[in-house]
């Protein structure tokens, strides 16, 4: 029997970075439950494999609850940040496991010198539009049948202040983004993120 909202303290969910291939079954399993889209196992290592320090799961007595999948890269003369792929299941929504899941992948972009984060969102889903909302993103512009439910999208764009990035490409093997970016069917400054982390919402 799932938990129910008021079943568990924000305390006892232990949150991880994606740690090898024993947690990518979980990723799928939550990704495939919760989200629209379809992805395959291809998909998924594409992300998890190249950028794993970018990809966190939210644990709660041993169960994840929670994932999120990112990636980043050079795009149109651009370092960035880009949000793949975002679920908590249903009990566990509205506590703010998605802002810190979120929150966590978006400092090592900040860290790793990205200047911008975008996703992808349905313009129906209320609660993610709120979420991010909060984090700061903006509606960049709207996709019309986007999914392939025929829902539109709202591309959504977090900026952050120019800076200068690190070694990023000496130290890694970056990938480029291409101009059709895969997503699912799902502030600027440090302090202002860790604000909106522990605020309670999605």
């Amino acid at each position: 029997m799932e938990l129910t909202k008021a079943e568990f303290d924000l305390s006892e969910i232990e949150y991880v970075s994606y740690g090898g291939e024993h947690h990518l079954p979980l990723i799928m399993d939550l990704v495939d439950q919760e989200l629209s889209e379809p992805y395959s196992i291809f998909t998924y290592r594409y992300f998890v494999y190249l950028w794993p320090q970018l990809s966190f799961l939210a644990f709660h007595n041993g169960k994840c609850v929670g994932t999120v999948v990112c990636k980043m890269g050079d795009h149109r003369h651009t370092f960035r940040g880009y949000i793949a792929m975002l679920v908590v299941i249903k009990p566990y929504r509205g506590r703010g496991i998605a802002s810190e899941l979120v929150t966590r992948s978006i400092k090592v972009m900040m860290e790793s010198g990205c200047e911008e984060v975008t996703l992808e969102a349905e313009v129906t889903n209320k609660g993610a539009l709120a979420l991010y909302g909060r984090l700061g993103f903006i509606r960049a512009k709207r996709l019309f049948r986007y999914y392939l439910n025929g829902v539109d999208a709202f591309r959504l764009k977090l900026m952050f202040p120019r800076m200068d990035p690190p070694n990023y490409h000496e130290s890694t093997n970056a990938t480029y983004f291409t101009d059709h970016e895969m997503t699912p069917g799902a502030d600027s400054v440090t302090n202002e993120l860790e604000f909106h982390a522990d605020m309670h919402g999605n």
